[in-house]
């Protein structure tokens, strides 16, 4: 089966991003520095803690990031959600709380028409959060 996995690029804050989503979703994290690559010989001096990419796993969550931003800069918008399906009330509950903290509630955890328990949130870094729990 084809998954998609989101991919999320970071302007020198990927570890401190990742760390949090860590924190609030629990899993496994790698992280791979530029000083810890083949590119490291490439890259000015300032560049080699940064990161060249890092991966949280969490049973079937994966979420990527790196600090490698393309020439024409890191551009932040809307057109991008992480989408959280939660496999219980406890879960949902939890990493809707721990991603809020220091963001903004814009839909809060309520059941929608659907049948699932759903809310929405932009967490500290600007990146927009999609939780659901199908009872």
């Amino acid at each position: 089966m084809i998954q998609i996995h989101a991919y999320l690029t970071f302007n020198g804050n990927c570890r401190e991003v990742m760390m949090f989503y860590k924190s609030c979703l629990g899993g496994e994290l790698t992280l791979q520095t530029i000083g810890d690559s083949p590119l490291s010989q490439k890259m000015p001096k300032q560049m080699k803690d940064c990161i060249l990419h890092a991966t949280l796993t969490n049973d079937s969550l994966v979420l990527m990031g790196t600090d490698m931003v393309a020439s024409k800069g890191l551009i932040k918008g809307n057109n991008i959600s992480l989408s959280l399906k939660c496999i219980s009330l406890e879960q949902i509950e939890t990493c809707f709380e721990k991603l809020s903290e220091g963001g903004k509630i814009e839909h809060p955890l309520e059941n929608s028409f659907w049948g699932a328990l759903f809310g929405g949130l932009t967490d500290k870094y600007g990146n927009h959060w999609l939780l659901s729990y199908e009872k």
